[in-house]
């Protein structure tokens, strides 16, 4: 039996497009960045980051689309706030977009139970997550009709999504 392939491997294989839906208003309290912006105590992205920065630029630059969208709870939390502070480095450096989505501008959208991934439309990488936020697995689908509601939803985000450069956590 053949494992999984790892999400960095789904990355390099893809072709068109890898999109990721984060609907979590928290995920990796334990990051050593996440933890250090908490303390206040210095913390190098620059190395932190370096390992996505440099997958990313090396997707994008096989003419990859990789966009990331982030549905949020307003009032944010603390986690949403890091997190934005960080996408500077972790995800534009690389080449991603983002946008974000008050989560009060969803409720009206059909939109999986879980994170996910999809890549090249045609393959979904659920994250699973504690409820404490940190991450306890994955899950594929290649199932057209799972595939057709998170390629939805991620549009659907997408389109009414804020750009990062004018998104201010409220």
């Amino acid at each position: 039996m053949n494992a999984a392939p790892t999400l960095d491997e789904l990355l390099r294989r893809c072709t068109r497009s890898a999109v990721h839906l984060e609907m979590r208003d928290g995920h990796g309290y334990s990051s050593p960045g996440y933890r250090a912006w908490r303390e206040g105590s210095p913390f190098d992205r620059t190395d932190f980051d370096a390992p996505w920065v440099s997958l990313t630029k090396e997707t994008i630059g096989r003419g990859v689309v990789v966009r990331r969208a982030r549905i949020v709870s307003e009032p944010v939390s603390d986690y949403i706030r890091y997190e934005h502070s960080a996408t500077p480095y972790a995800n534009l450096a690389g080449g991603e977009l983002v946008r974000w989505l008050p989560r009060g501008k969803a409720s009206d959208l059909a939109l999986p139970g879980n994170d996910f991934w999809l890549f090249d439309g045609r393959l979904v990488r659920f994250g699973l997550h504690s409820g404490d936020g940190e991450a306890t697995g994955y899950e594929d689908s290649d199932d057209p009709a799972v595939v057709k509601l998170c390629a939805s939803a991620f549009e659907a985000v997408w389109e009414r999504g804020i750009d990062h450069a004018d998104y201010r956590p409220a």
